[in-house]
């Protein structure tokens, strides 16, 4: 599988299993599933409430840890710097394992970014003393790096955002790539573009024509194509799923390549607007949100 060298010298491979919205009881054999077919990139969140699954997952495939990147992250009721010290140390405990390969704030909580400062600066501790091996962020703007990076030491290795062809989020890449941050799209294949209740006028990306011509021509489908695209272009993406045959499909991405035609006519769907929620809006109740500790 192809890896990438994050800005630490650290290797990720560059697709791994999402499980955001995947119920626990689902969760543990959706990451024995991944495992045994090929990924080695897990990426899960303290928010997503199935860390203890994934755990279970890993351990259920047979698979070596060693051999397993496992990305999780902070939610915002659990920043500041001893909070976030103990956040890693529930996260490691639900996932059982002693070190963390990524651990990244889940949001840049602009009602509160002096606990987030706060928080990022508790995880630059952990880096320092081994507990994980990275660190970065996810949904933060050009802005929220700007003042990250005058306050802090270490640069972001990872930026998860929503990225996908129909919200590419062009400007937020560009402030990653000079940066030297790694940019990982969450919703690669734009799931948040047609999950229920989300609105009745979102388009779902799998159906574009463009994708759809481009899939047939290759013999592939749709989603295998948007994965394609994603790497050629030098990201990370954690396509999620539950089924073990759609889990199979996401992998079998390494045996194609995307013409820079190609590339650039999936680019041109981008709409600049975004489906998921807006990273500078507070959430006070969702943020507030109290992770447990078992």
């Amino acid at each position: 599988m192809t890896g990438i060298v994050l800005n630490n010298g650290v290797s990720m491979p560059a697709l791994g299993l999402g499980v955001f919205q995947s119920p626990p009881e689902e969760t543990a054999a959706a990451v024995e599933a991944a495992l045994r077919t090929g990924y080695r990139h897990i990426d899960t969140a303290a928010m997503y409430f199935n860390e203890r699954q994934v755990g279970e997952g890993l351990r259920r495939s047979g698979v070596d840890r060693a051999d397993v990147f496992l990305e999780t992250k902070v939610w915002v009721s659990d920043y500041g710097y001893e909070e976030t010290l103990h956040a890693f140390d529930k996260a490691a405990r639900k996932l059982g394992v002693d070190q963390i390969d990524l651990l990244i704030l889940h949001q840049p909580a602009t009602d509160r970014f002096e606990k987030t400062i706060a928080a990022y600066q508790g995880l630059e501790k952990l880096l320092a003393d081994g507990k994980v091996r990275a660190i970065g962020v996810s949904n933060f703007m050009r802005h929220h790096l700007d003042e990250l990076l005058s306050r802090t030491e270490i640069v972001p290795a990872v930026n998860q955002i929503e990225l996908h062809p129909y919200f590419a989020q062009p400007d937020v890449q560009k402030a990653d790539a000079e940066h030297g941050i790694l940019t990982q799209a969450w919703s690669p294949i734009g799931g948040i573009t047609f999950y229920p209740g989300w609105g009745e006028d979102r388009r779902n990306v799998l159906e574009a024509p463009v994708i759809g011509e481009i899939a047939a021509g290759l013999g592939k489908t749709p989603a295998q194509v948007m994965l394609r695209w994603h790497l050629q272009q030098g990201r990370s993406a954690i396509p999620k799923s539950t089924n073990p045959g759609r889990i199979a499909e996401n992998f079998a991405v390494f045996d194609f390549e995307l013409t820079e035609a190609q590339l650039a006519s999936i680019d041109a769907l981008d709409t600049g607007v975004r489906n998921g929620p807006d990273p500078d809006v507070p959430r006070a109740e969702r943020f507030n949100t109290v992770i447990p500790e078992e």
